[in-house]
């Protein structure tokens, strides 16, 4: 074989290499990007909730900022109690005018409110979810304890620096205030990132934004940010004094112990 024609033979067979070098980069980057599923939506939810209810139980106190459109701020403290998937205690210790009133959540979607001025504890129904707790920017469906992949079905909407995009969509037969939740979740750790709401008419509603820090071997929720778009009213929630697996008791989570302040 003359030299020209070896050389114009390693030059296409070079050429050949290099194209399809760049078509497997390429088709790993629409994998990676959302085109293609880079990891099953289910399973990455799933993930999700693990680091949501890793600890057996957690206690923590909770200072509350509320800010209206105007810029004014009244600041609230609470102490949380969790246990498991499906058990969470929420009780405001202070100002005066806000202490003791409760909020309870059991399985099967049992939660109950306890106000001190009318002295009774009250059962929330289902229709009523979407109600605010309080006056502030979290409704009792935000604050129920319960894993997102047993309510909502996932796809996987792309990608967004590195992370993850979900659409969360009610499975049949749930009842949510939510037509849709658009989730950011930390490629490396599956905690939330931030959290798009829609109303049932399909307008954005609320955006929750987290900050989580690793704490004796768990991530935890540091600081939530949930801001109601259409109130133009945010509400800060500060954890600290986070204690995990401490044994605590079932009686902790009863009705009885609710109406106890």
């Amino acid at each position: 074989m003359k030299p020209a024609a070896v050389t114009f033979k390693k030059a296409a067979t070079k050429g050949i290499f290099k194209a399809l070098l760049t078509l497997t980069v390429f088709a790993a980057s629409i994998h990676c990007s959302g085109g293609l599923k880079a990891e099953d939506a289910a399973e990455i939810l799933r993930r999700m909730d693990e680091v949501l209810f890793a600890a057996r139980d957690q206690t923590s106190s909770v200072t509350m900022i509320l800010t209206d459109r105007n810029g004014n701020e009244r600041v609230r403290e609470a102490s949380v109690w969790q246990k498991g998937t499906d058990k969470r205690l929420f009780r405001f210790t202070a100002p005066a005018a806000e202490a003791g009133i409760a909020f309870l959540s059991l399985p099967d979607d049992v939660m109950y409110l306890y106000m001190p001025a009318y002295g009774r504890e009250r059962r929330i129904a289902t229709h009523v979810k979407n109600q605010s707790f309080a006056g502030t920017d979290f409704s009792y469906e935000d604050l129920e304890a319960a894993n997102y992949s047993k309510r909502y079905e996932a796809s996987l909407k792309g990608m967004d620096n590195g992370n993850y995009i979900l659409s969360l969509k009610p499975l049949e037969g749930t009842r949510s205030d939510y037509s849709e939740i658009i989730v950011t979740v930390n490629s490396e750790h599956y905690y939330p990132l931030k959290m798009r709401s829609l109303d049932r008419g399909g307008q954005d509603y609320k955006i929750a934004e987290y900050n989580f820090v690793e704490k004796d071997g768990y991530w935890t929720t540091r600081e939530i940010t949930m801001t109601n778009l259409k109130r133009e009213h945010t509400t800060r929630m500060i954890f600290d004094k986070i204690e995990f697996d401490t044994g605590l008791d079932d009686d902790i989570f009863t009705v009885r112990n609710l109406t106890r302040y």
